[in-house]
């Protein structure tokens, strides 16, 4: 029998193949291959040199190599197969040709060679606090926020291009909204790898990846001074819009929405909304502790909720999302909204005595809606952004420029968001330390300490560093495991591939990817190539950037999705963000004048402490014991 070559040889040509395989190609020096190995059906092409790969004899009767597993289309160009073997680079609007879109056109010459790199603008805007400080009190800093906005959304498809069913533009992955979104097709079926061309035959064991490299060994505060009430936030806010169906694979959502819709709030569908709201006045339903206000049991709200068997009825609390039993942070959270909610109708109805509830209840929920966002911009992406550039939520900056006022979740962006290596082993409530495992479903706490020991407490324990590896409480490992193995299932492309796509130099070896070296030579060893590691793993085993909770991938990934998400909102169009749509004036100035420590002080009978960062103190640490002390300064 004989057989056709399918090299996987990095560097051998412009698209990885040898001279023999596609004569077009120039090869590159250091490509030979030094012997094969007959195994049966299956013969391997063993090839030795600088990145040294595993090359594949496949029999001639076998369909051919597909040409764009080996990704030879550069800087956003669209591979599409011709023939058996044969390949054509769509390189329309990417501002390059070529036969793989690598020739910059003139005017991108000139923008590359006056772009600055992340690294540099991410440096710019995180020192010189007096310069920032006379930016952020002139004209130049909504010019200079415009500009974000614009080149942040630039970075992400508007319509939607692929799904986890099609690696091509069809009217299947606009039109259904069933699917999760993708910045990029997944690896083609047909590949020799489960990367493509790079790599080894299997993927590391999931298991095997989270106990070496994900699990905690000790506690890492984050060096920024994120706290818990920001991770908790974090989880609370990402629930409304990350809407897996966990009973379809292939990256299925519920089809119950794309962005910021408070469902978290209201509940997802129709069904559970009208069963959670009071149906008066435009309130939603609660009961009373000790005169204050909190969601009602289950047994009042017979909406679906997750309880482990067994569960105390009495602690049953009926939200908006149906998994929000599962830590006391979630329903703190879930408590607070539901008052400010209520406090809203109450406004609105004094200004509007002959709304009916249905108007009340719809205006608030815009109302809601905009304070989230403008929360979320203004203090949550600013403290994660570690900017001294002041973030500002003002969407008339984009009424002139080519926006879209929709938006598509993407599966990378679900799969990115999942920080759990914030959570820390244990919570420290009101003098009390309470263990991770007794913190799980445990509604008690809430009513127990209430609203206001939580924040205080939320606001001043510091939480885990997302990047950097090895931060992930074992509790939590599962989760890690089941993201990558839903990635696999879908089959999303390399870290690499996914950093060459946001614009950032794809890294040349694990070395360079963390300052680590077991885990680099751990990884090496698991994966054998850089170009084949993983799109989560690369992002939570990347160094960190100094004195961040994360790395520049997560950073510049996560950005473009998260401002697209917000902005694109429907309720920051030219026909919404008007005073009308919220009732007037009173209603547009909420969401205007919104803050984190407004929406808790407004609906407590006192205000604690309430930010996304622990206060500012005198810490000495001690990295052992992880004893945190010193006085704080209350803002």
């Amino acid at each position: 029998m004989s057989y056709n070559v399918a090299t996987t040889a990095l560097g051998c040509t412009d698209r990885g193949e040898t001279a023999e395989h596609h004569q077009s190609l120039r090869p590159r020096p250091a490509c030979k291959v030094v012997k094969c190995v007959s195994q049966g059906h299956l013969s391997r092409v063993t090839y030795w040199g600088p990145g040294s790969m595993l090359l594949l004899l496949l029999p001639r009767s076998a369909a051919a190599m597909n040409p764009c597993c080996y990704y030879p289309c550069q800087n956003t160009g669209v591979c599409v197969r011709f023939g058996t073997d044969g390949y054509k680079c769509d390189c329309s609007h990417t501002g390059y040709y070529g036969e793989n879109c690598t020739i910059p056109e003139f005017r991108t010459q000139i923008r590359l060679k006056l772009k600055p790199s992340p690294s540099v603008v991410h440096y710019l805007l995180t020192h010189f606090k007096w310069f920032w400080d006379i930016i952020n009190n002139s004209f130049l800093c909504d010019t200079i926020m415009r500009l974000v906005l614009v080149v942040r959304n630039d970075l992400i498809p508007s319509p939607p291009t692929y799904n986890s069913r099609y690696g091509y533009i069809s009217w299947e992955s606009y039109n259904n909204i069933s699917y999760y979104t993708r910045l990029l097709p997944p690896v083609p079926e047909d590949c020799p790898l489960p990367m493509g061309t790079k790599g080894k035959l299997v993927l590391p064991d999931v298991e095997v990846l989270a106990e070496r490299f994900f699990k905690r060994q000790t506690f890492r505060p984050d060096p920024q001074g994120t706290n818990l009430m920001f991770a908790f936030m974090a989880q609370h806010f990402t629930h409304q819009f990350f809407k897996t169906d966990h009973t379809a694979k292939g990256g299925f959502t519920k089809a119950l929405g794309h962005g910021v819709d408070a469902s978290n709030i209201y509940g997802e569908g129709l069904d559970r909304q009208h069963q959670l709201r009071l149906h008066k006045d435009g309130k939603l339903k609660y009961q009373v502790i000790d005169g204050e206000m909190y969601p009602p049991k289950t047994s009042e709200v017979p909406v679906h909720m997750v309880y482990p068997e067994g569960f105390p009825d009495e602690q049953r609390l009926a939200i908006g999302q149906e998994v929000f039993g599962l830590l006391p942070g979630l329903t703190m959270y879930a408590t607070i909204w539901l008052r400010e909610h209520n406090r809203v109708c109450d406004i609105l109805k004094t200004e509007h005595p002959t709304w009916d509830d249905e108007q009340l209840f719809q205006t608030t929920r815009l109302i809601i809606i905009g304070e989230i966002i403008n929360i979320i911009i203004e203090e949550y992406v600013q403290h994660l952004s570690g900017y001294y550039l002041k973030l500002t939520y003002d969407p008339t900056l984009l009424f002139t420029e080519r926006f879209q006022y929709t938006n598509r979740i993407a599966l990378e962006f679900c799969h990115l968001y999942h920080w759990h290596p914030l959570m820390p082993d244990s919570f420290l409530i009101d003098g009390a330390e309470i263990p991770f495992s007794q913190f799980l479903y445990n509604t008690s706490i809430l009513t127990l300490y209430g609203v206001e020991k939580l924040v205080d407490a939320f606001s001043r324990q510091p939480a885990g560093q997302i990047g950097g590896g090895r931060n992930t409480h074992g509790l939590l490992l599962r989760v890690a495991e089941k993201i990558i193995g839903e990635s696999r299932a879908t089959r999303l492309q390399s870290f690499n591939q996914y950093r060459k796509r946001f614009n950032l130099k794809p890294y040349t070896s694990f070395y360079e990817l963390t300052d680590n070296t077991e885990i680099a030579e751990g990884l090496e060893e698991l994966y054998g190539d850089i170009d084949a590691l993983e799109f989560y793993p690369g992002l939570l085993l990347e160094k960190t950037r100094p004195g961040c909770i994360f790395g520049e991938s997560m950073v510049e990934m996560g950005a473009p999705f998260s401002l697209k998400g917000l902005f694109g909102n429907p309720i920051n169009s030219p026909e919404y963000w008007k005073p009308s749509t919220f009732g007037g004036e009173t209603g547009f100035n909420i969401i205007k004048t919104s803050t984190l420590r407004k929406l808790v002080c407004l609906n407590t009978k006192w205000c604690p402490y309430v930010d996304f960062h622990v206060p500012k103190l005198i810490l000495t640490i001690n990295t052992s014991a992880h004893v945190y002390q010193g006085s704080f300064t209350e803002p």
